[in-house]
């Protein structure tokens, strides 16, 4: 499982001109599954989405969204997984099949939701065009990949 990360002022999602999925800080991370992976990889992802210290307190001391209070928005990307070693055509066979990235990907969000707070985790369309407003803090950008690393 893979996700790029943002920290952002304002992020939202649009399908078909109209806003699906809209926060202000937080952060916005476009999530992708392979074919390897398993609920093991979600709950990773969850606790390194909610334990990244990205933000600044009043104290000055690094801290989380949850921490924050702040919202999420995520936004579900089969590319993370293409390859361009040949050709110019991208390659996304190592991309998670559709039917079953959309239950991993719904079962994702819930468990991002009953750790945190259902109502600041916002999200686009699964499968959906998608237009993506983000307006990055920093900036500040980060690559998770669930397969880099042994479970905790």
């Amino acid at each position: 499982m893979r996700a790029v990360v943002q920290k952002v002022k304002y992020a939202c999602v649009k399908v078909d001109s109209k806003i699906v999925g809209e926060i202000n800080n937080g952060i916005c991370a476009l999530i992708g599954f392979s074919n390897e992976d398993t609920e093991k990889d979600s709950e990773y992802m969850v606790k390194r989405l909610l334990n990244l210290k990205l933000f600044n307190s009043s104290k000055g001391e690094k801290t989380t969204v949850s921490e924050m209070g702040y919202e999420v928005l995520c936004v579900s990307q089969f590319t993370l997984f293409g390859k361009t070693v040949k050709g110019n055509k991208p390659d996304f066979h190592d991309s998670m099949k559709t039917e079953t990235a959309k239950t991993m990907y719904k079962d994702f969000l819930t468990r991002l939701g009953e750790a945190y707070d259902h109502s600041k985790i916002k999200d686009g369309e699964f499968g959906a065009m998608m237009e993506v407003d983000i307006s990055t803090d920093g900036p500040l950008t980060l690559q998770l990949d669930s397969r880099k690393i042994e479970y905790l």
